[in-house]
């Protein structure tokens, strides 16, 4: 199936849309790179009090046709509140048209980024749809761009959300979504009755389907016609940087936390660029030697030698050394890249020094190595849309220590002529070839058009009629109508300065806000009911509690202050504040191998569950994390309170909510303490909502909740997680689990638990079965 979005957090009910997601900003509706395809237009049609929206746009529907054989259709996709559907024309411009296939975006519905495919012979980026309860419910898009499949993800995650705000209407509204047909892409298309109307705000991706036949057509030819925000991570790095140096308008950074290493030293590039980070990803991403030429002076030579999946492939390049030194002998070498988006938007590539049984070493060239690398790219808010998009670029890599200090203290000119100084200057190329080429941040900007009157005409009555999946309910905004833009301008203005005003006095607010945290707490948990006396020995499981810092295979639970989270006055100012003391304490860690991943651990016998011990606890927080491997593991931590929950309270309401609250609200927060750098920048520091990222189940059940969280439902997951397992007898992990708060009431959040992993040896995993 293919598709492709629009913007998020741009409509559904105030309450709906308040805020979509654990940490993500979205970025300005930018597209990206080299695929000039799509031009995403806004039209905003004012009529009533509410905002109605539509996300629409071209895409691409690739699935297996009855005999087997694959296919890719051109068509075009609308998102309206629940719905979605698939037409062959464009209603917008051919009224009347209907649609081919329509149904429910239901709160059980998957979606996942698969990464870059080939497309007919052109490289797409596919997004894959699944209903987690039902796989047969599934289909594939694919979009042009990495940012038109990253507003499909935000449109369909907006789209859950109204879904999950009429659940929450009460029995009536949930009984009559349940009748409803879910949209199944790969099924027999279903008969259709009705075309929605009354659409107030359409979000266009697109220009139209000869703008597919062209990009398609001339991919593979060589022709082309805030501030940075310092708290950007959630969790405090170990990481001590220090600018050291300004080469042509970026900052040279050097890790004084690791400058005695002996091995090596990290390094970083930061440059801000005027472009969205979907464009500098796919530049960055792009092997057209034409293209590389005009900012990359090391590895503009790169060809394309194996794609093991849609986030990872291998390449190989070559490179003149005469450009840098006196060596005489040409040189080449092979790399491998892997890549990945994170919820709040921002890019990573990790690029590290490869063998490939296809690329043997080249007569006439001499083998060499490229430093180990990671590029990070970061939409950065603007204050406005008329700025453009701008973005932050931070390329690290690991170099000697030899040459690096003799340029940094003595301006050691032989240091210039080196492959690590020749990536840092990767940065600098960049800068320069998006501000020489203003069309690569321009030619996907985005157009508003106010209209007093809606494209999609037709009586609201007879929409109303609908029944069953024929049914349509506008996602409706009561926050605001639209009024004028002079209005909107001078609130702005005025938000921005209170912003900057309650940033200057934070430091006074922290403390206040640790102080609060701490009540909160203590509200959670029912302070009538004397408290239990929770001794470590009373709780066994697989995996050993640490001794001290230095011990091996073991888990220990740090306090919550190497943790960032929302303070009382996040909604206002976007301030984050260290966490406190872990609400719930860890009691017990199993470390299980199985055959197939193992759910519902909480009922099996060797669980604490379902020990004596365990079933006298008040409750049993326990998360199972399935870790995809060969075998696969499961990682269960049990966490114990020592007093009944406050049925009212925000983790109250998480333990007996839908699956659909607790995905939204669930997040996680990671942090690699000690261990490789490159397995760091993979993992990073950012919250993340894990409902949104990967499939989680839910059991709950007599004294405890427990969750079942899929790593290997992503393909980002799984690449992530892979990376990890190769060095996870060398890293120390730190983990917090938050209830995301979203409203002021529940403000400021608290951390719920932690658990630091340290050195774990697969190989010391328990057999589930025996």
């Amino acid at each position: 199936m293919a598709s492709s979005p629009a913007l998020n957090k741009v409509g559904g009910d105030a309450s709906v849309a308040a805020e979509s997601g654990s940490e993500e900003k979205s970025p300005p509706a930018k597209n990206s790179v080299k695929h000039n395809v799509y031009d995403t237009t806004i039209r905003s049609h004012s009529s009533g009090s509410g905002d109605r929206f539509e996300y629409s746009g071209w895409v691409f529907h690739l699935g297996v046709n009855k005999i087997g054989r694959e296919y890719c259709h051109f068509r075009f996709l609308t998102i309206r509140g629940k719905y979605l559907e698939m037409y062959k024309r464009d209603p917008h411009e051919n009224p009347g048209t209907k649609p081919i296939r329509r149904g429910v975006i239901g709160h059980t519905l998957m979606v996942e980024e698969l990464g870059r495919r080939k497309v007919n012979n052109v490289d797409m980026y596919a997004l894959r749809f699944y209903n987690r309860l039902d796989e047969a419910k599934k289909g594939e898009i694919a979009c042009t761009t990495a940012g038109d499949a990253r507003k499909w993800m935000e449109a369909f995650d907006h789209a859950k959300q109204v879904v999950e705000y009429e659940l929450s209407r009460g029995a009536s509204v949930r009984n009559k979504l349940s009748m409803e047909d879910e949209i199944d892409l790969e099924g027999h298309r279903p008969r259709v009755r009705h075309y929605a109307h009354g659409l107030k705000k359409l979000i266009r991706i697109g220009q139209g389907p000869e703008m597919l036949v062209r990009k398609a057509s001339s991919l593979s030819g060589n022709n082309v016609e805030t501030y940075y925000d310092a708290d950007g991570g959630d969790a405090v790095e170990a990481h001590e940087w220090r600018c050291v140096r300004t080469v042509n308008g970026v900052r040279i950074f050097e890790d004084v936390a690791s400058s005695t290493n002996v091995k090596g030293v990290l390094v970083k590039a930061v440059g801000v660029v005027d472009a969205s980070a979907d464009t500098v990803f796919e530049i960055v991403l792009n092997t057209d030697r034409q293209r590389r030429y005009e900012w990359d002076a090391l590895t503009g030579d790169l060809e394309l030698i194996d794609s093991i999946n849609g986030h990872y492939d291998v390449v190989y390049g070559t490179f003149d050394p005469r450009y840098l030194t006196w060596w005489q002998s040409k040189r080449d070498f092979v790399f491998s890249r892997q890549w990945f988006r994170g919820q709040d938007g921002k890019y990573t590539i990790l690029q590290f020094p490869s063998i490939h049984k296809n690329q043997p070493p080249r007569s006439g060239y001499e083998r060499t190595k490229i430093n180990p690398s990671t590029w990070e790219m970061s939409d950065l808010s603007t204050s406005s849309s008329a700025n453009g998009a701008r973005c932050l670029i931070t390329q690290t890599l690991e170099i000697n220590p030899k040459g690096w200090f003799k340029w940094r203290n003595k301006h050691c000119p032989k240091f210039e002529k080196t492959v690590p100084y020749a990536l840092l200057s990767q940065v600098s190329g960049l800068k320069e070839y998006i501000g020489a080429n203003p069309a690569l941040a321009s030619v996907f900007s985005t157009t508003i058009v106010h209209s007093k009157s809606s494209d999609l005409s037709g009586s609201n009555s007879e929409f109303e009629d609908a029944e069953g999946a024929d049914e349509f309910y506008d996602a409706t905004d009561d926050s605001s109508s639209d009024d004028d833009d002079n209005e909107n301008d001078n609130k702005e203005e005025v938000n921005k300065d209170m912003k900057t005003k309650l940033r200057n006095i934070s430091w006074a607010i922290a403390g206040l806000s640790a102080k609060r945290a701490s009540e909160q707490e203590s509200s959670v948990l029912n302070t009538l009911v004397s408290p239990i006396n929770l001794d470590s020995d009373e709780f066994h499981g697989t995996m050993r509690r640490a001794k001290d810092e230095l011990d091996k295979n073991c888990w220990s639970s740090p306090d919550g202050s190497g943790f960032m989270i929302r303070g009382k006055t996040y909604l206002k100012d976007g301030m984050k504040v260290k966490g406190g003391e872990p609400l719930l304490k860890l009691v017990a860690v199993d470390w299980f191998k199985v055959e197939n991943c193992a759910s519902k651990v909480a009922l099996h016998p060797k669980s604490l569950a379902q020990s004596a011990a365990g079933k006298k606890l008040p409750f049993i927080f326990i998360i199972n994390l399935e870790v995809p491997a060969r075998p696969n593991y499961s990682l269960v931590l049990y966490y114990a309170a020592d007093r009944p929950v406050i049925k009212s309270s925000l983790l109250g309401k998480f333990i007996d909510g839908t699956d659909m609250y607790r995905d939204s609200r669930f997040k996680l927060i990671p942090s690699i303490t000690e261990g490789y750098w490159m397995v760091k920048r993979a993992v990073g520091t950012k919250a993340c909502i894990l409902g949104k990222a990967v499939t989680c189940n839910y059991l709950r059940q007599d004294n405890f909740l427990e969750i079942d969280v899929d790593i290997g439902s992503s393909s980002v997951a799984r690449g992530v997680i892979g990376l990890v397992l190769g060095y996870v007898t060398s890293i120390v992990v730190d983990l917090a689990i938050v209830i995301e708060a979203k409203e002021e009431s529940e403000l400021p959040e608290f951390i719920l638990e932690t658990v630091r992993l340290n050195r774990v040896q697969l190989d010391t995993a328990v057999d589930l079965d025996q």
